[in-house]
């Protein structure tokens, strides 16, 4: 294949591809936490945080990890000053210790860390102001959950020149480059050593946080809930549920890594464990799989960039897109089934709305394979919506694009709308 084509692909799976702890919002608060603290040189006597509608959104009713059970903005952001690690980026509150919760929580009653919803900025857009010992420190992030667009100390820059020029250029991977057909021609021509040690964690952090979620009460318990009195469970069924199960476990605290896909790890888990399940049902080659988890990752990849980082497009089902796709490569459908079963999947369930970060993303997980495994099944026996059906068209690509438009322009306004509800205006 064109080697422009193939280097992109490959850059955009090492970009994508990383692990974070915990859901991604609050630890990007906590990352940007972190790198303040040790910006300013020293703990802070005050913090503020000033985050968009969409953080803010996905914050409010999820479980920061290794807080002690604890929610919010500021937990995520105090967490992350006193004990977080800014070297470990998205796994910055690994370690944190039981000492470290209990200064936290002094802090938080003593009002260390004014919280602020700002307007007029990126879906995804968080700075992090400190204070102390006569000095000052901020970082802001945007549009990605490690994307650190300004750092200063007393109002002076500590980016350096080159890595402004870095942020401002955005990821190096281009997304547009990406299509069904190039995707599933890079999977079968990609050299493994390459990107087989990114897939190889990505199979063992989500496999893992899922198998916790099943094996212990966390939220909700949907993917518990879904397996009680099936002993025998079909393929599908297994493949929701453990796929669930890690959703409630990282939704409700549970300090696993995740290795995420498009800033999410809820999206992480859907568009990889399924694919993961259907290769140990079907006795599937680990080449076989690792390929399929290509086509899986890129194929998510390629419909959220049309919708952005953070919407109120809910985005496991563009995962469980990309995961049915990836299943399509390991049983070796046709090309047509492929696109059949995007085309059926966005067609149906394309639009379910994101309220936020919590114990219900789980169900939806759930509710997006099931749709997508459903497209599959109707694509095996060619059975596809039409174009002029809504927003189906012509070829797959449009279809992506034009489910794209919709949850980026058209939910716009559903977005604001959900957050002035969440927050009871």
């Amino acid at each position: 294949m064109d080697q422009t084509i193939y280097h992109n692909h490959l850059t955009i799976l090492r970009e994508e591809l990383v692990k974070a702890l915990g859901c991604t919002e609050p630890i990007a608060i906590a990352y940007a936490g972190a790198v303040a603290r040790r910006l300013l040189g020293t703990m802070p006597e005050r913090c503020t945080v000033s985050c968009s509608g969409n953080i803010v959104k996905n914050v409010m009713g999820v479980t920061v990890p290794n807080s002690g059970g604890q929610r919010g903005i500021a937990v995520a952001a105090t967490l992350g000053i006193v004990g977080g690690d800014p070297d470990q980026e998205l796994a910055v509150l690994n370690g944190i210790t039981d000492q470290q919760r209990e200064e936290v929580r002094d802090l938080l009653q003593k009002d260390f860390c004014a919280c602020k919803l700002i307007e007029g900025v990126a879906n995804l857009y968080i700075v992090v102001e400190v204070s102390g010992g006569g000095h000052t420190a901020l970082v802001e992030i945007q549009n990605t959950h490690r994307n650190i667009t300004r750092m200063e100390k007393d109002g002076v820059s500590q980016l350096q020149p080159a890595a402004v020029q870095e942020e401002q250029s955005g990821p190096a991977g281009d997304r547009k480059l990406l299509t069904i057909e190039n995707i599933v021609e890079f999977a079968k021509e990609v050299n493994l050593e390459e990107i087989q040690p990114l897939l190889e964690e990505q199979i063992a952090c989500n496999m893992a946080i899922c198998e916790e979620g099943l094996a212990n009460p966390y939220g909700a318990e949907v993917g518990r809930t879904l397996l009680e009195g099936n002993s025998s469970p079909t393929v599908g069924l297994k493949a929701r549920a453990y796929a669930a199960a890690g959703s409630d476990a990282r939704m409700n605290g549970c300090p696993m890594p995740v290795v995420i896909n498009s800033g999410s790890g809820n999206q992480g888990i859907t568009v990889s464990v399924p694919v993961v399940i259907y290769a140990q049902h079907y006795g599937s080659s680990h080449e076989k799989l690792l390929r399929a988890l290509v086509v899986s990752n890129l194929a998510a990849v390629h419909q959220k960039s049309y919708i952005g980082s953070l919407s109120a497009y809910c985005g496991v089902v563009s995962a469980a897109c990309g995961a049915a796709c990836g299943v399509c490569y390991l049983l070796d459908h046709p090309h047509t089934v492929l696109e059949d079963t995007i085309t059926n999947t966005i067609a149906t369930v394309g639009g379910m709305v994101c309220d936020g970060a919590k114990s219900s993303c789980a169900a939806k997980i759930s509710t997006a394979l099931q749709t997508a495994l459903l497209g599959m099944k109707m694509g095996v026996h060619n059975r596809v919506f039409q174009p002029q059906e809504g927003l189906v068209t012509t070829d797959v690509e449009g279809t992506i694009q034009n489910i794209g438009r919709m949850g980026r322009v058209g939910m716009k306004s559903t977005d604001v709308e959900i957050l002035n509800i969440m927050l009871g205006n």
